[in-house]
């Protein structure tokens, strides 16, 4: 029995190994993480340890998880995409018990061949090792015995923990581990212990000693902030990629949109570019809203079963690799803007133009939105959308501009814009129904999107092969689409 448990596991991993080929060749490089760690490591206070989880397994339904998505930061300064793991970042070198130095230690989910042949193979150890560069690479398993004495440091820094996590039969699982960190940091009810003295007060009669550890849970998100805004070369070329991506989608859609589409069909269309180009995720939740729907600015439910000639409000975004562009794009279903929607999506456009050549060095986070809000709020008042400058504030309720990358409103400090940031800009004009105005108004919902590399010699508009004037989106909606052709029989 014992042969044939042994031969078993043999078939398993030569099988997992096999399932591996043909993988991309454009991925970070285990470089590029190193890299980063050693920037975070040279932001860290002295004598300090900045412990990192990776994202939980999210339940969809019974026994059925979602897609697993590595949890950005992790990801950032790791390049591991599994779950139930963590890394470790010491600011200075510390000494094992075999008088070796290490200044990091990473710990995986352990090669397991019978839960690989169902979900896949797993790095372990040694692929951790050998594809990522890290040294100091264990099981998970070995951070539950581990006996580090989190006192020592002046700071421990990690992020609090939102408990959305589930306990599984594996013994060294994501809640595991977090509890285990838990015991040894003096964590209580998801919060630190803010002070020991009572601890110290309640143990003063007896000779056991209790250390304080001095935890912080706030500075790690601001290091990492400081850090993820500002992009590198090679993020730079993988984000690239995500927003041209994102654009052929918006052209694609541009010339097979018709009346009897449905929001459904929209985003069938964008997101099958996607693949088509090699994308593995969408960035985030797909939104298509046609007419009224385009008022709500998350609207993902894309239910409405036909478009008819309303405007289509599509901000969707490709993940390539890790990495999210943002793009949105509003065009009339039947392929020629009315007067009222022109008049609006033409002042939409108005404003992100003065948003886009505002984004320059030096300035505010905050002067695109200035510059674009100032033209939207006095056009709304000139067209009598608006009573006054005050009362056009409702129909452009949201900033417009955030930072992008491994989340699409990626971490960053917000002060004034450097090379190398990608930031959105992205006006909007939204008219609900109701809305005290003109009838004639309603329903209208107009945003325009576009993904802004800030460099030294101006902003570079990343997202600009989706066209954005009125004429020029009327004028791509004429040329055929390659999906006319389409025929599926009718199921009904």
């Amino acid at each position: 029995m014992k042969v044939l448990q042994t031969l078993l596991v043999m078939v398993f991993s030569v099988t997992i190994g096999f399932s591996q080929e043909g993988l991309p060749k454009d991925y970070l490089s285990s470089q590029f993480h190193k890299n980063r760690r050693e920037a975070l490591r040279k932001a860290m206070p002295a004598n300090s340890v900045a412990v990192f989880f990776a994202n939980p397994v999210r339940n969809r339904a019974n026994d059925v998880e979602y897609v697993y998505h590595q949890d950005p930061n992790f990801y950032y300064l790791t390049g591991y995409k599994e779950p139930h793991a963590v890394l470790l970042i010491f600011s200075e070198n510390q000494t094992n018990a075999e008088g070796a130095t290490y200044n990091e230690q990473l710990y995986v989910q352990e090669r397991n061949a019978r839960a690989e042949q169902w979900t896949g193979r797993r790095l372990g150890v040694e692929g951790a090792k050998a594809e990522l560069g890290f040294a100091n690479s264990f099981n998970g398993t070995e951070f539950l015995n581990s006996k580090i004495d989190y006192s020592t440091f002046d700071k421990v820094l990690f992020e609090n923990f939102n408990d959305d996590y589930r306990n599984s039969r594996d013994k060294a699982d994501l809640f595991d581990l977090i509890q285990f960190f838990k015991q040894q940091v003096q964590l209580v009810d998801h919060y630190k212990i803010e002070n020991a003295k009572d601890d110290i007060e309640t143990n003063s009669s007896t000779n056991i000693e209790v250390k304080q550890v001095k935890t912080d849970v706030k500075s790690l998100s601001t290091l990492m902030a400081g850090l993820r805004e500002i992009k590198t070369k090679e993020e730079l070329v993988l984000l690239k990629k995500a927003v041209r991506i994102s654009a052929m989608g918006q052209r694609e859609i541009m010339k097979a949109m018709h009346p009897e589409m449905s929001e459904t069909e929209i985003q069938g269309v964008h997101e099958y570019i996607y693949k088509k180009y090699g994308s593995e995720y969408e960035g985030y939740p797909s939104i298509v809203g046609a007419g009224n729907n385009g008022c709500v600015l998350h609207y993902i439910e894309n239910t409405k079963t036909k478009v008819a000639n309303d405007l289509v409000l599509m901000d969707l975004g490709a993940e390539y690799h890790g990495y999210t562009a943002d793009v949105t794009r509003t065009i009339p279903a039947n392929g020629t803007f009315n007067t009222e929607q022109k008049l609006i999506y033409d002042l939409v456009y108005k404003a992100q133009e003065a948003g886009i050549n505002a984004s320059l060095v030096g300035a505010g986070f905050g002067a695109p939105d200035a510059a674009a809000r100032a033209i939207i709020n006095q056009g709304l008042v000139d067209l009598g959308v608006a009573k006054n400058l005050g009362d056009a504030r409702q129909y452009f309720p949201h900033g417009s501009s955030h930072h992008i990358g491994l989340d699409v409103h990626d971490p960053g400090l917000y002060g004034p814009l450097a090379v190398d940031m990608v930031i959105t800009v992205e006006p909007g004009i939204y008219i609900p129904e109701g809305s005290d105005c003109d009838p004639k108004w309603y329903g209208i919902a107009v945003r325009i999107e576009d993904d802004i590399l800030i460099t030294a010699n101006g902003p570079e508009n990343l997202s600009a092969e989706a066209p954005r004037t009125s004429d020029d989106i009327e004028k791509l909606m004429k040329e055929k689409s390659v999906l006319n052709d389409l025929d599926l029989p009718n199921l009904d």
